[in-house]
């Protein structure tokens, strides 16, 4: 039997942030996922100097041999309408590849590993856990996605209870053929808001990797949109005719839109397991972060007394930093759909609401300081 103080459930950003904040308190921290790193991810992958900060990692550093692309500008647009470029004096952000990514910052844990492992048992067993039969721990981490076992085993009821952003999306390295037909501007990604305003797509350089890709809260014909966005960006020639693979599919919660428990008997949910994901961007990376940085204080401070009263102390800081669940997503329900989205239209088509709004306070969330470990 295979001991440890805390079994983080999930090796991406937010198990191993989690994992290295605890390891570096002393704790004793085994990482169980199921696939082998390093693994592909699918997520567009950009990240803010604001997690870097989090993460306590300098740009420069991680950049050493591995995909950094610094981003100083956005296209954006409704799907068909006017294109507006932002530029910025400085970079707002970094692109990143989620194998090399979440590769990194797991081997940075320092946290023992079981890779290549699904769970699907749990027992409580005379205070403690019992997990797949032969690890035993004093408190859980639930860091598997979506889909995470300890979510379910915490009362997450997946499925049509939830309602989910379905996004598919393709990442790969272009040959030559293919980068000297692709347009799109390594520093400047670019989004397109479907004028149903249930999602959008992007089309995303990071030096000679292309990633593609839509997400909509409404997953009916999905395959249909994708299409159809995809024939959208090769008429425009904006990426290349054929290619080299099919999109891959992945789902998350919008935070607002989750009803998930995030603490339960001796267990924690971090990141996508909980449903943090920003609820007008869908990013997930910087609320993976925080919420392991969160629960890994939550974890040392409760100084081994794992109870629903500790633990709960979680989700007070969760409210704290993002705000309550009572958020609809929509700032006009009474509005008549036509008028909706003639309104969206017009914002999207001003260079004011595209800068202030769309980009500095709905994707980049330049007015929320990064989150700094306390130091427990």
């Amino acid at each position: 039997m295979r001991r440890c103080q805390v079994l983080v459930i999930g090796g991406g950003p937010a198990g191993s942030t989690c994992a290295w904040m605890l390891r570096r308190a002393g704790l004793d921290v085994i990482v169980v996922d199921k696939k082998r790193f390093p693994r592909d991810k699918v997520c567009a992958g950009w990240v803010t100097p604001a997690v870097f900060r989090t993460l306590e990692l300098d740009p420069e550093e991680y950049a050493a041999g591995r995909v950094l692309q610094p981003l100083s500008g956005f296209r954006t647009s409704m799907l068909g309408g006017r294109e507006i470029q932002t530029d910025f004096d400085e970079t707002v952000s970094f692109g990143i590849r989620r194998c090399e990514f979440d590769h990194f910052l797991l081997d940075r844990s320092g946290a023992e590993r079981i890779e290549g492992v699904a769970v699907h048992e749990f027992e409580r067993r005379n205070g403690r856990w019992i997990v797949n039969g032969d690890i035993e721990a004093d408190v859980l981490i639930g860091a598997g996605g979506h889909f995470c076992p300890v979510a379910r085993h915490v009362g997450a009821k997946l499925g049509a209870a939830e309602t989910v952003v379905a996004a598919h999306e393709i990442e790969f390295v272009m040959d030559d053929a293919q980068r000297a037909v692709c347009a799109i501007d390594p520093r400047v990604p670019e989004l397109y808001f479907c004028p149903d305003l249930l999602g959008y797509g992007w089309v995303f350089r990071k030096d000679n990797v292309l990633n593609v890709g839509l997400g909509r809260e409404d997953s009916h014909q999905l395959t249909r949109h994708v299409q159809d966005f995809s024939e959208f960006l090769r008429a425009r020639g904006k990426i290349p005719d054929r290619l080299p693979f099919r999109f891959k599919g992945h789902a998350y919660l919008l935070y607002g839109h989750a009803k998930r428990c995030l603490s339960g008997e001796a267990a924690l949910l971090v990141g996508d397991a909980a449903g943090l994901a920003y609820l007008q961007s869908g990013e997930g990376i910087r609320p993976a972060v925080e919420s392991a940085v969160m629960a890994a204080e939550t974890i040392i401070a409760a100084d081994g007394i794992y109870d629903q009263l500790t633990l709960g102390l979680f989700e007070d800081r969760i409210v704290e930093r993002f705000g309550t669940r009572e958020v609809s997503g929509d700032p006009a329900p009474w509005l008549p759909q036509p008028l909706r989205h003639g309104l969206a239209r017009g914002a999207m088509a001003s260079r004011w609401f595209a800068r202030h709004v769309l980009l500095d306070r709905w994707f980049l969330h330049r007015d929320q300081p990064a989150l700094i470990a306390s130091g427990i």
